[in-house]
């Protein structure tokens, strides 16, 4: 029997990408999921996929900008359900540019789904999980939150704190009985890789210069349910993200060359003239 069979999860960004995949991945692994995100459209059909297949799930609207939304539905779904045992704080924005280019409001903007976000998740289900002895968070950084990232600085800086908040809070929690894992994919295939805002630079030709093939949301979610079941505290997806993350680690001067070289080819195909 799965570790997910009969548990209750809600999973932010539930609607697409790596959301959809892990909302569909513990629907058939026998988890009731609460399918939330701000397009509560497409939230609904993944939900309703999910019911059609034999599976439990419900759509919800939620902007996790909004920490007293955020707080109802945690509300409402552990007077419904009993209990919640797993939140997926997944959602996620970016916006690419040069820090030059990008303005306040734009890094602001980034800061507020993926950092705030993630606090308003935590801050909601965190007191419901320690009242129980159990439950567990699971935080969707980026393999961005472990190394510098040029042309991507609020992304960056924003998955760098998540992966701060969750190691912190991991150890806090132990002893209270709640897990937090923290998520760090590489290059997934998902709408955020490819529907984000470029300002100020080429898309097509940013895109081009990524030396390595995308693996799908799906592949990605079973990395990261595997890494769950086994509590680990950093669930790192794509060997070339693991790569530079070992690497990082052993040479900080040589990933700084790495992340400069990065930087002069993004300017390659900046459309604003030096």
């Amino acid at each position: 029997m799965s570790v997910f069979q009969d548990k209750v999860a809600i999973v932010t960004g539930g609607a697409s990408g790596i959301g959809r995949a892990l909302s569909l991945a513990l629907a058939r692994d026998g988890a009731e999921v609460v399918v939330a995100d701000i397009n509560e459209e497409r939230a609904a059909q993944v939900a309703s996929g999910i019911t059609e297949a034999g599976g439990r799930a419900r759509a919800a609207a939620l902007d996790v900008r909004d920490a007293a939304a955020f707080r109802a539905l945690v509300e409402a779904v552990a007077k419904e359900s009993g209990r919640i045992d797993y939140l997926f704080n997944n959602a996620g924005i970016a916006i690419n540019g040069e820090m030059r280019d990008v303005s306040l409001d734009d890094f602001q903007q980034v800061l507020d789904v993926n950092l705030n976000g993630v606090v308003h998740g935590v801050t909601a289900v965190y007191p419901h999980m320690v009242a129980r002895g159990a439950g567990h968070i699971v935080n969707t950084a980026s393999a961005a939150g472990l190394g510098p990232t040029p042309g991507i600085v609020s992304y960056g800086a924003s998955k760098h704190a998540v992966v701060g908040l969750s190691r912190s809070l991991r150890a806090e929690a132990a002893d209270l009985g709640v897990r937090v894992t923290v998520v760090c994919p590489g290059f997934i295939e998902t709408p955020i890789l490819r529907d984000s805002r470029f300002v100020n630079l080429d898309k097509e030709g940013l895109l081009k210069m990524i030396p390595i093939k995308p693996i799908s949301a799906e592949a990605c979610a079973k990395e990261i349910l595997d890494g769950v079941k086994r509590n680990k505290a950093i669930v790192v997806v794509t060997w070339q993200a693991k790569a530079l993350w070992l690497l990082g680690r052993i040479s900080p001067r040589l990933m700084e060359r790495i992340a400069l070289q990065a930087a002069r080819n993004m300017r390659k195909v900046r459309r604003v003239s030096e």
